[in-house]
């Protein structure tokens, strides 16, 4: 594994604590796999945060648009220091992603408008496959349909991956002072975005980060993706502030995503993972458009 490929293997493994001072929720609905906050009035949008984090990485987001729209907030059970309840233990990230998908029926939110970063992107990939009438289109935050690819080659197998998910998932294999290190240099640029994504992390239950994690790994989504019909722009970073050459995102994404004919692919230039934190005015241009659509 290359550095480069060191760089982009961080990307899902974001932590979860919750911040003082998030928007003021008109709502707050608590089910057994997620919560969700909803704030703001006028058309729904739902965003969903990835591996361990909280809802407030749409803070920001949500001051900026809860006059015009209604956001629904999601955070995943287990992550952010909300309590684990259904996910701790088992599966987490396909149950999740149905109950999230029955909420949306429940609540007739759909067809919605879905935003997601990271695993959360993947949960809203997920979607999109499996419950393509729930969606009227997606914006996903540097997310791949195997994230295994970046720890193995992009050709992965889910036979060469397995065995590493259930090391992973039994504790057997754990990530180093160094990895995390590693980990977390790839997350965000500023100093303070990175002690509150560190925060985040270290707020979230273990045993649902590792079975997330694990799910994550070994959940394959490419062969679904040349059925998908459900408009999808993807924003991605470049990883330049971590000295990826010019070109490598763009390289990587459009050939991991190539069999879709759905989507849209907006890069993020000196950015790393958190996008919405690193580069916001690049993040907020990208959703108007998405939301212009």
């Amino acid at each position: 594994m290359n550095r480069f490929q060191h760089i982009f293997a961080g990307l899902f493994l974001a932590g979860a604590a919750i911040l003082a001072g998030s928007a003021h929720a008109d709502e707050t609905v608590v089910r057994d796999r997620f919560s969700d906050e909803i704030v703001g009035q006028g058309p729904d949008l739902i965003f969903i945060p990835g591996l361990a984090s909280s809802r407030d990485t749409w803070k920001a987001t949500a001051e900026r648009l809860k006059a015009h729209y209604r956001l629904h907030l999601i955070q995943v059970a287990g992550f952010a220091g909300e309590a684990a309840r259904a996910n701790g233990q088992g599966p987490v990230v396909v149950p999740t992603a149905e109950a999230i998908d029955a909420y949306l029926a429940e609540r007739h939110l759909t067809p919605a408008t879905v935003i997601g970063h990271s695993l959360g992107g993947t949960i809203t990939l997920y979607l999109a496959e499996h419950h393509p009438a729930d969606l009227k289109k997606a914006l996903i935050v540097d997310s791949l349909p195997f994230y295994s690819t970046l720890m193995f080659e992009p050709n992965a197998t889910l036979a060469q991956v397995q065995p590493v998910a259930d090391a992973i998932r039994s504790g057997k294999s754990q990530m180093t002072d160094a990895q995390r290190a590693q980990m977390m240099a790839s997350m965000a640029t500023a100093p303070g975005d990175k002690a509150t994504i560190d925060g985040w992390s270290k707020a979230s239950d273990k045993g649902t980060v590792v079975n997330a994690l694990a799910d994550d790994m070994t959940l394959d989504l490419r062969p679904g993706l040349a059925a998908i019909t459900t408009p999808i722009t993807l924003v991605y970073p470049d990883y330049a502030p971590l000295g990826a050459p010019k070109g490598t995102s763009d390289a990587m994404y459009h050939a991991t995503y190539a069999a879709m004919k759905t989507m849209t692919y907006v890069p993020a230039s000196n950015s790393l993972h958190f996008v919405m934190l690193d580069q916001p005015a690049q993040f907020n241009a990208a959703l108007d458009a998405f939301l212009a659509q």
